[in-house]
């Protein structure tokens, strides 16, 4: 009887992003032509945790203590998450090189002091490998800040392996909590990768849902749908310079958080149904999207949407009437779930950290070359 083949080149990434909900994870076989997914998990946050990691989105007392327990219960939820993907999959702790873990992102600053900055993304990597008996890789982002970048968006290398085309420009959106694009020219036309955050995706649409109805989101949108679009409350949330920033430029938290949102609508003179300020945070992301497809990929004719912003039916609907002529679609529609994306994307930067291949793309980052990311923390 022979033996079920072991995959060669097999990575796991894992992904926690800015809409805090837990966390998404691959085991990713890299030996052949493209890469294939083994196996697909998720881990919610428990209540507790996702609690603590808003509240250090902001500053507050006993931070580093906050800080450290948080980390400690991200790698317990990283761990369970990777042994979902080992049962699924039936592969042994031994036959995964690495794994690629994002963990959260709690401050992100890049270019504001010393002409650097930094970013923060919390976890605890020696406990995810003590845990696991994986090699771990972690922070990614820190290298390509130290070299001037952004140190984000880090996905748009992956987006053009997974969805770019010879002959077509094409732009991969993820709409996480905050969303950003990936510009892929047409692979003939010899132009760099592009990409950078647009703004908001589902932070903010997440935290009135859950503030007005006590939901963790809106599913697929129909509370947005049944309002409508407040046309001075849009105009007030576009008035924010990040939209107009040229890139390369990246977001967070930092600065679309509730106390933002609730400042605008403070500055109005009438009250807005909650109804009507979900329709126009809708379509807020969306807008901030299109803007940004039409000014720096004009000639793009394919829209291809991942994240749970995909799943978000008015989203995408708002998104197809503000870009006439261009095909909106998710990447399911390419063979990978929207959920699987940028998991997929960790994974693959957890190899290039191992192989000391760079891991950045400078004309989306901004920073000064192509560069190694990522710290290794042995099994």
């Amino acid at each position: 009887m022979s033996m079920p083949s072991v995959p060669s080149d097999c990575y796991i990434g894992l992904m926690s992003g800015t809409s805090m909900d837990g966390a998404d994870g691959v085991l990713v076989d890299f030996s052949g032509a493209h890469p294939v997914v083994l196996a697909a998990a998720h881990a919610p946050f428990p209540p507790a945790l996702r609690e603590a990691f808003g509240a250090l989105q902001q500053p507050g007392d006993d931070e580093i203590h906050r800080e450290a327990l948080a980390a400690n219960g991200l790698a317990r939820v990283y761990a369970e998450c990777v042994a979902e993907l080992l049962r699924v999959a039936d592969v042994a702790p031994e036959h995964v090189t690495a794994i690629g873990a994002h963990g959260q992102t709690i401050r992100h600053r890049p270019g504001l002091y010393d002409g650097t900055g930094y970013t923060r993304q919390t976890q605890h990597p020696a406990l995810l490998a003590e845990l696991t008996d994986i090699d771990v890789v972690a922070d990614f982002r820190s290298r390509d800040i130290a070299a001037g970048g952004q140190g984000a968006p880090l996905v748009p290398a992956v987006h053009a392996a997974l969805f770019g085309a010879r002959d077509e420009t094409r732009v991969v959106c993820n709409i996480g909590g905050i969303s950003n694009i990936s510009i892929l020219p047409a692979a003939h036309s010899g132009r760099p990768v592009t990409g950078f955050d647009c703004g908001p995706g589902n932070a903010l649409l997440d935290h009135w849902v859950q503030q007005h109805r006590g939901q963790p989101f809106d599913d697929r949108g129909a509370w947005g749908a049944s309002g409508s679009v407040d046309p001075d409350l849009l105009s007030r949330l576009l008035a924010e310079p990040y939209f107009g920033a040229p890139p390369p430029k990246s977001t967070g938290r930092d600065l679309f958080h509730p106390e933002w949102l609730q400042a605008v609508l403070n500055g109005l003179a009438r009250q807005v149904a909650p109804a009507d300020v979900q329709a126009t945070l809708a379509t807020l992301t969306a807008t901030a999207i299109a803007q940004d497809v039409r000014t720096h990929a004009g000639n793009a004719r394919r829209l291809i949407v991942c994240g749970g912003g995909a799943r978000n039916d008015y989203l995408m609907a708002t998104l197809g009437q503000l870009l006439p002529g261009i095909t909106v679609q998710t990447t399911e529609d390419f063979g990978v779930p929207v959920s699987q994306v940028e998991a997929i994307a960790f994974a693959w930067l957890a190899r290039q950290c191992v192989r000391r291949a760079p891991g950045n793309v400078p004309t989306v980052t901004g920073a000064a070359g192509p560069r190694v990311l990522g710290a290794i923390y042995p099994r």
